[in-house]
């Protein structure tokens, strides 16, 4: 079943660049949260219902940082690893998954846990075992030092090799070019990561291709809308964490696709007014880990700069929604 159904992207062309235009916003649907933050972010809300403060979260629970300071202010200790929860505790495993390894701590330190990791990156750690009881060498597409790439190596660390873009290509080596597979981070840009997969066939012609794609509808959603409204603006703001992967690439999709200039932004207060200089056509679209509250923020800053209209760019309608982890559906409301 996809989570997405095509929509008229209706963007009514204007004469961008010209003293006399109009401005106006252009802003991308969808954004924002994905099915798979939701359910990262409500499992740490219902968990504090149930459980009381404090409750831990090893590491950030999405990569958000306006999320993470108001589950601490809510009182969410987050940690870097199981070995700073106290014995017996309760810790939620983030939405970007987490190897054995860090299970097996878990378990040996009695902890009570929760796993929030989003069920596309759950599937992308299904593939990495199914195939490395094949014996193929799985070739990891993604960003080094990443956690949703660190939790999908850890499932077959003895059979995976990081991938981390075109240049990482001709660091390869595999053992029997008659079982090479390819995987991917959930987060990355479409568009370079099939570049990445095309230079990896020229070097191994019988890759294969994972069985569904692993690059999330929401990631690929996010990064459709900005390509259908960068060339009509002047300035992207894309609203996001610099350590959110999918932000990230939103901003470096907006560049390419043909806006004139593209920024990433916590807030709105971090808007550079000098950036709107000479701009009549602002486009805006935020990761999927970001609230909407946030967008909400942008876009009244630019209508005190006179960008009042506002004019939606939409490519698709999601509606996946993710069950909470089984330890809070009943305290679902």
């Amino acid at each position: 079943m996809s989570s997405a159904i095509p929509l008229n992207v209706g963007i009514v062309r204007s004469a961008a660049g010209t003293a006399d235009a109009p401005k106006r916003v252009l802003l991308a649907e969808p954004r924002g949260y994905c099915a798979g933050v939701d359910r990262a972010v409500e499992t740490v809300e219902k968990a504090l219902e149930k459980h009381g403060a404090p409750i831990y979260v090893r590491k950030e629970i999405v990569h958000n940082r306006h999320v993470v300071e108001t589950l601490r202010e809510r009182g969410v200790i987050f940690v870097d690893e199981t070995d700073e929860v106290p014995n017996g505790a309760l810790v939620v495993f983030s939405a970007h998954g987490v190897s054995p390894a860090v299970h097996e701590s878990a378990a040996e330190r009695n902890l009570h846990t929760i796993d929030a990791t989003c069920p596309l990156v759950t599937k992308v750690h299904q593939e990495a075992k199914r195939f490395a009881r094949d014996d193929f060498d799985i070739l990891l597409i993604g960003h080094e030092g990443h956690e949703e790439v660190e939790g999908t190596a850890g499932e077959a660390p003895e059979h995976v090799q990081l991938v981390d873009g075109p240049d990482g290509v001709d660091k390869v080596t595999v053992r029997d070019e008659n079982k090479v597979i390819w995987l991917s981070q959930t987060t990355l840009s479409v568009d370079e990561t099939m570049e990445t997969v095309h230079r990896l066939r020229e070097r191994f012609p019988l890759l294969q291709d994972p069985p569904s794609d692993d690059i999330c509808y929401a990631t690929s959603n996010r990064q459709t809308a900005v390509k259908a409204m960068a060339p009509e603006c002047d300035l992207v703001i894309v609203v996001g964490s610099r350590n959110s992967s999918n932000s990230v690439r939103l901003v470096e999709v907006a560049l390419t696709a043909g806006a004139r200039a593209a920024y990433l932004v916590d807030y709105a207060r971090e808007v550079d007014p000098a950036w709107l200089e000479g701009v009549r056509t602002v486009g805006v679209t935020s990761g999927a880990s970001v609230p909407e509250i946030l967008v909400e923020g942008v876009l009244d800053l630019l209508a005190e700069h006179e960008f009042g209209e506002v004019m939606p760019v939409t490519t698709a309608n999601e509606t996946l929604v993710f069950s909470l982890p089984r330890e809070l559906r009943t305290a679902r409301s």
